[in-house]
């Protein structure tokens, strides 16, 4: 037990409530989608525009987080962006149309657009180079229980204080979470009251002196193929969170409740699969030493088991068909995510955070992109499979993109200053 209980698992765990609960607060649209395009009279493509709404200034803010997380820490940073969203989240709830409401998720892609490239950053310092592979894995999982755990939990709260009700309780929950985190987390890990000598010999040397400028002509090319390898996962991502709840409402005519459990049955398939790619790609790199095969042979994976699972879906109705087709491609889907956030660290350790937040920012702008034209087509169209069908071309675009990155090549003049993991071999390059 004390094991487990040693500062950086109990801030690893930290951050994996903080994916599940940033993923709640960011989905739970989806799921009230119903009562609200109900009461503000809405159409699908307005809806798409809802949901699109968090994804404008998140975009923006992924490169500004991450440089904002690597220069001023990710105690502050998590500090502010958790006060901000979990006020987006209460204020959602306030909501008395269509505009309040898309600026209300305007805010809340305001307050999380730093998150996940700052915890990027946190975990720089707070992991072992050859755990970081299951580190964002087990993030991303947890995330991922986000997805699953909010169609049935918003659902249910619904039933007792209304869709209003349930944002007012989501966002109570964010702002605990801020506070557990400024009060534990500490930016440098041999300060920690908690650390042990043990812990400190297996984490990275922080490397001290002035904090060097971000190398912006070398390090964005190098992380835009990164970058648009994400896009073509986040594609594929924000269909599933935007829309499939009311993809079995409207495809099946089920009601609120049923279809949040079907939704929620194929989210929890990108639980295994985020965990699971994040451990093989760290067991590979550990076998075989070679960074490049280590994320992209899981990234490559990913992206063709998704497209081939899939296919059913143009040619079987059915809804258990589906609902297992659907299950299939996210779980391949997810492999990609453990290996694909390693990259940044990978490249560029002393600017994961700006790194990492260029490369989310491909999927931020899919997330805006993502579910308006899925809107649009189905206003179009009335063929709720038609985006599914949209999302296996990108799918087939990423497995070749993929093949763009190279994450065994660090950006030049970077050391990492953990120790590599035995049998790595580190290249230096532009």
């Amino acid at each position: 037990m004390q094991r487990i209980l040693r500062a950086p698992n109990i801030i690893l765990f930290l951050l994996c409530l903080m994916y599940l609960i940033t993923y709640i607060d960011r989905v739970n649209i989806s799921t009230a989608a119903a009562p609200i395009k109900d009461e503000f009279h809405l159409t699908n493509t307005q809806l798409g525009l809802i949901f699109s709404a968090f994804a404008y200034p998140y975009a923006i803010f992924q490169i500004i987080g991450g440089f904002v997380g690597d220069k001023f820490g990710p105690r502050l940073t998590l500090l502010l962006c958790g006060v901000i969203w979990a006020a987006a989240t209460i204020l959602t709830g306030l909501a008395g149309g269509l505009l309040s409401l898309f600026l209300f998720r305007v805010l809340l892609g305001f307050g999380e657009g730093a998150t996940f490239p700052t915890a990027t950053r946190a975990m720089q310092d707070w992991t072992p180079t050859g755990k970081r592979g299951f580190a964002q894995g087990i993030t991303h999982s947890f995330a991922r229980i986000g997805n699953a755990l909010t169609p049935p939990l918003v659902a249910g709260l619904m039933a007792y204080v209304g869709w209003r009700g349930s944002f007012a309780i989501l966002g109570s929950v964010s702002l605990v979470w801020v506070v557990v985190w400024f009060l534990y987390f500490r930016d440098e890990p041999k300060s920690h009251p908690h650390i042990t000598s043990d812990d400190l010999a297996l984490l990275p040397v922080r490397v001290r002196g002035p904090k060097p400028a971000v190398p912006w002509s070398r390090l964005v090319p190098r992380m835009l193929p990164v970058a648009l390898t994400y896009f073509c996962y986040g594609w594929t991502l924000w269909l599933y969170l935007n829309w499939l709840p009311l993809f079995f409402k409207n495809n099946f005519q089920l009601d609120i409740k049923n279809s949040a459990l079907f939704a929620s049955g194929v989210f929890f398939a990108g639980v295994v699969g985020d965990t699971l790619g994040g451990i093989l790609s760290d067991r590979i790199l550990h076998t075989t030493g070679n960074v490049r095969f280590a994320r992209l042979s899981i990234i490559l994976l990913g992206f063709v088991g998704a497209f081939v699972s899939l296919v059913p879906i143009l040619y079987f109705h059915d809804i258990t068909t589906l609902a297992l087709c659907l299950s299939a491609g996210f779980f391949f889907a997810e492999l990609v995510i453990g290996p694909i956030w390693s990259i940044p660290m990978d490249i560029a350790p002393r600017f994961s955070g700006t790194a990492s937040g260029i490369m989310n920012t491909g999927s931020a702008v899919a997330a805006i992109v993502s579910p308006l034209v899925a809107g649009y087509v189905i206003d179009l169209t009335g063929n709720w499979v038609l985006p599914f069908m949209m999302s296996m071309g990108l799918l087939a675009l990423g497995a070749v993109t993929a093949f763009l990155m190279h994450p065994e090549i660090q950006l030049k003049g970077e050391v990492d200053s953990a120790a590599p993991a035995a049998g790595t071999v580190s290249a230096s390059g532009a």
